[in-house]
């Protein structure tokens, strides 16, 4: 046990030693991304994908998508979406997949009458290459590596482990943040989501991976950290990384890491015997005070603007008329879209045109679930619902699997507000498909 705390100790400062060195030295951020492709096709290929390695390697590019953006390491915009489905197929091709997860193959087809009718109706002012890739990049990733994940058998401590891997990075993220911008009194002016405190990138997704690394670091918290050291390193990093996800002003990532916080302690309240019921009890009081002194300490450092942020007044605490941040005149949009193009759609990637055409701008959009209506009529509709519902089915039979609910979620949230620009709500989506199974120890390791 004393070789795994110093080797995760010793984990946790190189990430934070990484963003160190990429704050001086920018230009390595494409070498850090590219080494991350490189060591994981030299691990796979000599592994042969035998402990589900795939699965550790893109929980890692997960983590580290937003740093990458940030720091200008990503080669293009869906290098780490690209390289999460390499790897998923490469892992398949060692390890096989379910024949029954070919529903999410039928997935993918539900897709592709809108690529045609893209091709046919784009005019000569719209990139259709670009615009196909942009839009349907987060759908395919999500049905490979549902595909992938579908009823695989994994232990407990193994998804245990592929979570704590992808918050190694976020660790990064966070001091890269610290680095940014030390002074948050000097660069919070106002209620809007802040750049200056996002890394200069954008604070949708800052916030959204922050809040994944909130709930990674919770569940390290409370349910592994066996001695002083690992607590003390767990409360730690999820103060910090709570913190800097306060200040981005993105309210979605937060509340999105709050409803699966909620929903952990629900499962496990639930899930207890009368002794462990007492126990999560006091885990959710700590956990309230805990809440209380973070949001505190984000409220006195931005002067109360957070406070009005998440009551959704502007600074001088005046009512804004809307409380989405202008996505519910994008989500009418899309939806007045749908009515008039119901079974076809106007075409993948072709809603971003059609909106500047009402809006005089051009906007991309928030909603992965508007803008699949939008785009893919109702086939799209049928689309959801095969996401929405074949995890439900799965957990029927997988009760062992703790973060189901934490995980769907996640999901959930995070298309609605933030779509899928990032490869972390289809890997995420996809975990929910896992076979968990909770090993239990033998009486004498007891």
């Amino acid at each position: 046990m004393k070789n795994t705390r110093v080797s995760y100790l010793f984990v946790i400062v190189f990430h934070a030693l990484l963003a160190l060195i990429i704050f001086a030295a920018p230009f390595l951020s494409k070498i850090y991304a590219i080494l991350i492709f490189v060591i994981g096709c030299v691990i796979v290929h000599k592994s042969k994908n035998k402990n589900n390695e795939v699965l550790f390697i893109s929980a890692y590019l997960v983590g580290a998508e937003v740093f990458l953006r940030m720091t200008g390491g990503n080669l293009n915009n869906e290098y780490v979406k690209f390289s999460v489905m390499f790897f998923i197929i490469y892992g398949m091709i060692y390890s096989n997949f379910s024949k029954n997860a070919l529903i999410y193959l039928m997935f993918i087809l539900l897709l592709i009458p809108a690529i045609f009718v893209t091709t046919l109706e784009a005019g000569n002012s719209i990139d259709i290459k670009k615009a196909l890739f942009f839009n349907l990049s987060g759908p395919f990733c999500i049905a490979i590596c549902s595909i992938y994940m579908y009823r695989r058998k994994i232990e407990f401590d193994t998804l245990r482990g592929i979570l704590i891997t992808m918050g190694f990075p976020i660790i990064s993220t966070t001091i890269y943040l610290f680095l940014y911008s030390p002074s948050i009194k000097d660069v919070v002016t106002g209620t809007q989501s802040n750049f200056e405190t996002s890394g200069g990138f954008g604070p949708n997704q800052v916030s959204t991976i922050l809040g994944l690394g909130m709930f990674i670091f919770f569940t390290q918290l409370i349910l592994f950290s066996k001695s002083k050291l690992e607590f003390l390193i767990n409360s730690m990093l999820f103060v910090f990384i709570s913190y800097r996800g306060i200040v981005t002003f993105s309210r979605g990532g937060i509340i999105t890491a709050v409803g699966m916080i909620v929903s952990l302690l629900f499962l496990l309240y639930y899930f207890s015997n009368a002794r462990g019921k007492s126990k999560v009890s006091l885990i959710v009081v700590l956990t309230g005070l805990l809440s209380l002194g973070i949001w505190t300490y984000s409220s006195f450092q931005t002067r109360g603007l957070i406070e009005k942020r998440y009551a959704n007044k502007d600074a001088l605490g005046r009512e804004k008329k809307d409380r989405l941040g202008g996505r519910e005149e994008i989500m009418d949009i899309e939806i007045k879209l749908f009515m008039d193009n119901p079974f076809l759609g106007i075409g993948a990637g072709l809603s971003k045109s059609k909106r500047a055409e009402e809006l005089g701008a051009e906007v991309a959009s928030h909603n992965e679930i508007t803008r699949l209506l939008a785009e893919h009529g109702v086939f799209g509709l049928v689309a959801f619902l095969i996401l929405f519902t074949v995890p439900f089915f799965l957990y029927l039979n997988n009760k062992e699997h703790l973060y189901f609910l934490s995980f769907f979620i996640f999901w959930l949230l995070t298309i609605n507000h933030a779509a899928m620009r990032t490869a972390a709500p289809a890997f995420v989506y996809a975990l929910c498909l896992l076979s968990v199974q909770v090993k239990i120890p033998e009486e004498t390791e007891n």
